[in-house]
């Protein structure tokens, strides 16, 4: 299981999805005004597309979602212009940081995203320090088993084919999980050949996948993880990614 699969797992566990509904909400509307730039109707906007499937997958209203399409169109007078900003740094133990900013004001932003590294024993670096270590890439994310523990009807062996004829670069089999990779200019070809054969994913995405990842022991892993959490806490934060690996020892520690 990734890195970014466990810590969708920690965050499930914590609670915290659950917690700050009103701003998961709130973060999916930005999203999806800025998808929606590229044109208001999902079916000839892919990007677009994704934004309203994540909502939706987040029991978002559907009224919330045609308002948030309108005003990234530019149909309604009150729509505020957000833009999304990338803020590169690192963590306690050189562990390397993206945070991916969704915001209408960039300097309370960066300001808010430098005071939460200072305070997690981090920097805020320089515009290309950090993001040389990911690489863009398309994700789609299967489970094997449900909520109650129950195994899911799911060929991992087809879902394997299907995916890699599909232009898929890596597909990760676990006992709870397949995981797709691929490039993001294949990731459409890859979602909908999936789709056609009759694998719906848990989660699909666009993310930064770290080159290479770092080990920590659990206390100095936390550490890291702390300055994660009060990254996404951030109001104008929609995702934060990271190099450290998340072994089973940290998972279990900071779950």
């Amino acid at each position: 299981m990734s890195g970014h699969s466990k810590w969708s797992t920690i965050k499930r566990k914590k609670g915290a999805a659950d917690a700050a509904r009103g701003k998961v909400f709130t973060r999916l509307a930005r999203e999806i005004q800025v998808a929606a730039r590229g044109g208001a109707d999902p079916d000839a906007n892919f990007a677009l597309r994704l934004a309203v499937d994540k909502a939706k997958a987040a029991n978002m209203p559907k009224e919330n979602i045609d308002r948030a399409i309108r005003r990234g169109a530019g149909l309604e007078k009150d729509s505020a212009e957000f833009e999304e900003v990338i803020y590169e740094g690192y963590g306690p133990h050189g562990v390397a940081i993206l945070v991916e900013c969704i915001t209408d004001n960039r300097n309370r932003t960066i300001s808010e995203v430098r005071r939460a590294f200072t305070r997690g024993n981090g920097n805020l670096g320089e515009p290309g320090s950090v993001a040389w270590q990911f690489s863009p890439k398309g994700y789609l994310l299967f489970n094997r088993i449900d909520d109650e523990g129950e195994e899911i009807d799911l060929d991992p062996d087809e879902l394997f084919m299907v995916a890699l004829e599909a232009g898929a670069e890596d597909v990760v089999v676990s006992d709870d999980v397949v995981e797709v990779y691929t490039d993001r200019a294949d990731f459409a070809a890859v979602n909908q050949a999936l789709l056609e054969s009759g694998f719906t994913p848990t989660e699909s995405t666009l993310l930064m996948k770290p080159n290479t990842t770092v080990e920590l022991d659990s206390d100095a892993a936390t550490t890291v993880l702390n300055l994660v959490e009060s990254l996404e806490e951030l109001d104008d934060v929609n995702q934060v990614y990271h190099n450290l690996e998340l072994t089973d020892a940290v998972v279990a520690q900071f779950a």
